[in-house]
């Protein structure tokens, strides 16, 4: 029975200080470097992203419950590089770094949070419910751990069809909680399926402390209790994660069975933009906004000569265009008609409109 280990521990994690150096005096291209500043334009967009939801919500533009997925960019973005299009996904209610990092367009994401028929979702679904069945990108589910045993659904299905495919399941510490966790794990260690969960533990379910819902906090550890390999990995380090996810993804292709990765993250938001966020002290925020993902990343590129100013302002430059078109294309989108409001409904609704 494989055991967890490694990764910081469930406080502050522990993420190298770049130590200054003299880098070259313009950007490496490396393939290396290539793939860094990728990553970072990954994270920038999701960032960015979502600090406008912040502030469309503010003006009411966006309404309903929306779930901020800021300071946890590294996990989505480094654990998609293990994964390709024949793979799917499931997702939590927190997913809009999931559904960009997928590769759902921001235009499709920013749309469905206005509601708007062009979006991913055709405007059913808003923040919590981003879909595309092209891409397998099978939701956003608002229940807590609801997408567990649909991922367990969906690996089966490739197994007995002979697929060479790999289900990844995203879910927080809240969801490591609900009997639909280990119902899942429990099957899919015996069954041997091709699943790697991903455990996103942001220290806290909703309003709750990890440490007062749990006796034992490794949750790794617990999940290696089922027979499937699990370690805690940084989740503030992107490299960490991409190192992770491709490992773990390489095995289980290889027929190894279910992984269990649990990310060691922080959300730097409250639970949602209803929550007042009164439960965590405000100098444990601040400490963990100084292992900021992104900025981390851009400050180690830096240091090694991989980004130099005026690259990182073209990449914001692109990102808040590319932002911008996605609002200016739900703003300006057709709104559902009152006629349309069964389809997609019921199977009789759709046969009348055939």
């Amino acid at each position: 029975m494989a055991t967890a280990h490694g990764g910081p521990s469930a406080g502050t994690p522990k993420t190298k200080r770049p130590r200054r150096a003299h880098g070259p005096a313009t950007p490496s291209r490396t393939p290396a470097a290539a793939h860094d500043l990728d990553l970072l334009r990954r994270m920038l967009l999701i960032r960015r992203f979502e600090e406008r939801c912040v502030e469309l919500y503010s003006a009411a533009a966006i309404r309903g419950f929306v779930h901020l997925y800021i300071g946890e960019e590294a996990v989505a973005v480094g654990v998609h590089q293990a994964l390709d299009e024949r793979d799917a996904v499931v997702s939590t209610y927190r997913e809009h770094g999931h559904a960009l990092a997928r590769g759902i367009p921001p235009q499709a994401v920013m749309a469905e949070m206005y509601g708007k028929t062009i979006g991913c979702s055709h405007g059913r679904g808003g923040s919590m419910h981003l879909f595309d069945a092209d891409r397998r990108f099978y939701g956003g589910n608002a229940i807590v751990g609801g997408g567990l045993p649909l991922a367990a659904g969906l690996a089966l299905a490739d197994r007995l069809r002979g697929e060479p495919r790999v289900t990844c399941c995203f879910f927080g510490d809240g969801a490591f909680a609900e009997g639909e966790f280990h119902e899942t794990a429990n099957l899919a260690a015996l069954w041997g399926l091709p699943v790697l969960f991903v455990c996103e533990n942001n220290l806290y379910a909703m309003g709750t402390a990890l440490a007062r819902e749990h006796a034992q906090t490794d949750l790794a550890m617990r999940a290696a209790s089922y027979g499937m390999a699990a370690w805690a990995v940084d989740g503030m380090d992107v490299h960490a994660v991409e190192r992770a996810a491709r490992g773990a993804v390489e095995s289980i292709r290889a027929g190894s069975g279910p992984h269990f990765l649990e990310m060691r993250t922080y959300r730097f938001r409250a639970h949602s933009m209803y929550d007042p966020d009164r439960y965590r002290p405000k100098d444990e925020i601040e400490e963990w906004k100084r292992h900021d993902p992104v900025t981390g990343l851009a400050d180690g590129m830096r240091t090694a000569g991989l980004l130099d100013a005026a690259t990182l302002d073209d990449l914001e430059h692109q990102v808040a265009e590319e932002i911008d078109d996605a609002v200016r294309t739900a703003e300006q989108a057709p709104e559902e008609s009152a006629e349309d409001l069964l389809l997609h409904v019921t199977g009789r609704h759709e046969e009348a409109q055939a």
